[in-house]
């Protein structure tokens, strides 16, 4: 901490019977060859000019726009949502690590994806961790939901980006590889996972030297389906897709977009996929990293159909 500055001020000779203090502020100095230039004093008046510059930071945003502020508002208005309306069960939750960077894996589904929220809430009450969700810069261009998605921990979606949270930051990274692809499925296609893209989210993994965890989801798909898109909506607006769902033509174009279905989630977490390879190469195998990424999808596939095969009721799990 800068307590002050050393100047030089002309000597002058002390009066009798001046203050003791007014003394003390007018001795000087001699050099060490008996010169009498000058005298040092520290002037304290320039201290308050830097003292703003070290107050702490008065934001709880952190570099990637994320509030834990903003985040523990939605968390508190969520969770009825999450406990009552959803009636959300985790299996296997203990599989993701309490320490350290690991990626996670879902399927995706309903018109306005209703999982992100889902598994961010559930693994942030319930162990105590920050997740991030990478997602398309599409949110971040809509006024309003793009401010609220990055307060909310969502980051764009980019390799730079989840090097930095996995490998530096050792944090929980949330990834949906059917992207869009999986938001955009109609009702009778529900529940099949569209090409995990090229396996860009493996070979992010493998550069941060982390886990994928992958998360099989069931509800989603049910609480927005849609049932049909309209490709003249979509290019006028300029979106991926423009969804016509189920809960538009029951509660209207504008309840219908922002009301779900109560339909019952459940969430299986599979084992973590490590890879047997050194972090931070400039490249590997593509072949390698196709084949790990398909087989995850396959598995995600499977425990879906499982955990199809278990369900009673879309309502009641």
């Amino acid at each position: 901490m800068v307590a002050g500055t050393l100047t030089t001020v002309p000597e002058r000779p002390v009066a009798e019977g001046e203050p003791a203090t007014a003394k003390a502020k007018a001795e000087v100095a001699s050099a060490d060859d008996g010169e009498r230039g000058g005298a040092l004093v520290r002037v304290g008046s320039q201290a308050p000019a830097v003292a703003p510059l070290l107050d702490p930071r008065l934001s709880d945003v952190d570099a990637w726009g994320r509030s834990e502020r903003a985040r523990a508002l939605l968390r508190l208005l969520y969770d009825p949502i999450y406990s009552s309306w959803f009636r959300v069960e985790w299996e296997g939750l203990d599989k993701i690590p309490t320490t350290g960077g690991a990626l996670l894996v879902a399927n995706h589904a309903a018109a306005i994806p209703s999982d992100a929220p889902v598994i961010m809430h559930g693994i942030e009450t319930e162990l105590k961790r920050p997740v991030y969700a990478l997602a398309d810069f599409l949110f971040r261009r809509l006024p309003v939901v793009g401010t609220i998605w990055n307060r909310a921990g969502g980051v764009t979606a980019h390799p730079d980006n989840a090097y930095r949270l996995l490998r530096q930051e050792h944090q929980l990274v949330l990834v949906f590889p059917e992207g869009t692809k999986g938001t955009a499925k109609t009702f009778d296609t529900r529940y099949r996972l569209r090409r995990f893209g090229r396996g860009g989210f493996v070979e992010a993994a493998m550069r941060a030297g982390v886990p994928v965890i992958p998360i099989a989801v069931v509800g989603a798909e049910e609480s927005m389906p849609t049932l049909w898109r309209s490709t003249t909506l979509a290019k006028v607006l300029g979106l991926p897709y423009f969804p016509i769902t189920a809960n538009m033509l029951l509660l209207g174009p504008v309840l219908g977009l922002l009301g779900y279905f109560p339909a019952k989630f459940k969430l299986r977490v599979l084992d973590p996929v490590t890879f047997d390879v050194p972090p931070d190469q400039e490249r590997y195998s593509k072949s390698r990293v196709m084949d790990e990424a398909e087989a995850i999808r396959i598995a995600i596939q499977d425990e879906l159909h499982d955990m199809l095969r278990d369900r009673q009721s879309v309502w009641r799990g």
